[in-house]
């Protein structure tokens, strides 16, 4: 791997490490929040501010 390439490795490593650890929070959330209008909106809350955190400049 050339040197310009590492870098991108270790942030798809975070980025992957990131994605697994929220959705095993998202798992947890579930299990306490039984109820599905709940999740819902917990979902459609945490999809705007995850869009406007990694879209924003």
């Amino acid at each position: 791997m050339s040197a310009k390439g590492a870098p991108w490795g270790i942030a798809m490593k975070k980025m992957i490490g990131l994605a697994a650890f929220l959705i095993a929070i998202g798992m947890l959330i579930m299990l306490i929040a039984h109820n599905r209008l709940t999740g819902l909106i917990i979902i459609a809350v945490l999809l705007f501010v995850g869009y406007h955190c990694f879209c924003s400049d």
